[in-house]
């Protein structure tokens, strides 16, 4: 590879660009958008089984569960002061219907948002510095 060729432009060259928002949600490789970008439910793999891209870079921290915290919450709290000054029903009636759709909520966008930052960081060449320095 010589100085002015990037991995950047190899990907260019070899892949179409893929839309990382839709990669992110189905958990797709940020570069060709077919391998598998999860091992396990919120485990990152390793590499992409498509196109071999390392997955080291990707880093998504805390963010993904923030957000799930920010726009999970103002989603089910807003629905429970609704629900409770429209019906004021008992507390085992706020109970049954809240903590089951905020953990089936909250799980399935934790992937979603994980994902979704993941793919963001890639296409953003947000980790580029990081690899750099580990050449």
């Amino acid at each position: 590879m010589t100085d002015k060729q990037t991995p950047d432009s190899e990907d260019q060259a070899l892949w179409a660009p893929v839309d990382p928002i839709r990669a992110g949600i189905a958990g797709r490789c940020p570069r060709c958008g077919e391998g598998r970008l999860f091992s396990g439910f919120l485990t990152v793999g390793r590499e992409c089984s498509s196109c071999g891209l390392d997955y080291s870079y990707a880093d998504a921290g805390d963010g993904p569960a923030v957000f799930v915290i920010l726009i999970i919450g103002f989603i089910i709290v807003g629905l429970a002061l609704w629900v409770e000054v429209t019906y004021s029903p008992t507390l085992l009636v706020h109970m049954l219907l809240w903590l089951p759709l905020t953990l089936i909520l909250g799980l399935l966008s934790l992937r979603w948002i994980k994902g979704i930052l993941l793919t963001l960081q890639y296409a953003n060449k947000a980790a580029q510095g990081r690899l750099d320095r580990s050449e």
